[in-house]
């Protein structure tokens, strides 16, 4: 990572930011780009920046009521092309095809609510962790599920090529004692399938869960006991390492100036924030 060199202005961000490339953002101080000519950073940063996600991941990334992509993914992502002077462009992909998205240069990130993983690590270059999270089981109140032992025979859903999928397989004696397996394209669906007595069980990201249930008013519960703890990172094409890092320089300074703990509020109530 290059050397960040200070700023001497205040960045004014709009946090109540309500769709992708729909909202009015604020005007940045010309002098910002200072920063940018001595890390030789700007031209590390696309214009538009072409963001990667699921468009049915709240609250990290989803489509509002309105038709606008919005979540919390993207306020971070806002900032980042504010900072920098350039459009932010959302692009929902299907999950399942995200690696060959970013491969063919259709998107330039998966910013998500992205687990990293060995495998991530191996194919992508990550950006440094900036949130927890664990994989969890959701049920419904009514389940008589209250444990992980409970879930043996069970119909048990999960989105595809996700790190629940990955978790599931990691603990091999759950694996082996639920009944059915069933992916699907989102974990939207899931949850609905659940309500619906379709599945009796949703493995899926607590953020996501505790969320969708809250927000929702569902009747599902999220148990206690989890899969395996976790952290998000933002994924770049391995090669890319000048635009990983220009993200990476200006989330450093988001987080100094407290932007960051300011959308994490925003969105969870708390700083979140692991950077």
């Amino acid at each position: 990572m290059k050397k960040i060199i200070a700023l001497t202005l205040a960045l004014a961000l709009c946090l109540a930011f309500a769709g992708c490339g729909t909202t009015e953002t604020p005007d940045v101080d010309t002098d910002a780009q200072d920063v940018v000519t001595d890390l030789d950073e700007a031209a590390a940063l696309p214009n538009p920046f072409k963001l990667g996600l699921d468009a049915s991941f709240p609250p990290m990334g989803f489509t509002s009521e309105t038709g606008d992509i919005v979540g919390f993914d993207i306020d971070l992502a806002q900032a980042v092309c504010d900072y920098y002077g350039v459009e932010l462009e959302c692009v929902p992909i299907v999950w399942d095809n995200k690696d060959a998205e970013l491969a063919a240069g259709n998107i330039d990130c998966i910013w998500n609510g992205l687990t990293v993983t060995d495998e991530r690590l191996e194919n992508y270059c990550m950006s440094a962790p900036y949130l927890a999270n664990r994989q969890v089981v959701v049920v419904n109140n009514d389940s008589g599920i209250a444990a992980l032992a409970d879930l043996a025979g069970k119909k048990v859903a999960l989105q595809s090529d996700s790190s629940a999928s990955e978790a599931l397989e990691a603990n091999e004696e759950l694996n082996a004692s639920i009944a059915e397996k069933v992916e699907m394209e989102d974990n939207l669906t899931a949850l609905m399938d659940l309500q619906a007595g379709n599945v009796d069980a949703v493995i899926l990201d607590e953020v996501v869960a505790n969320y969708v249930i809250n927000e929702n008013n569902y009747p599902l519960t999220v148990l206690e006991e989890s899969l395996a703890p976790e952290e998000y990172a933002i994924g770049f094409a391995k090669d890319n390492t000048a635009l990983c890092e220009a993200v990476e320089a200006a989330l450093a300074s988001l987080k100094a100036d407290g932007a960051l703990a300011e959308i994490s509020e925003k969105w969870f109530g708390e700083d979140k924030i692991l950077l």
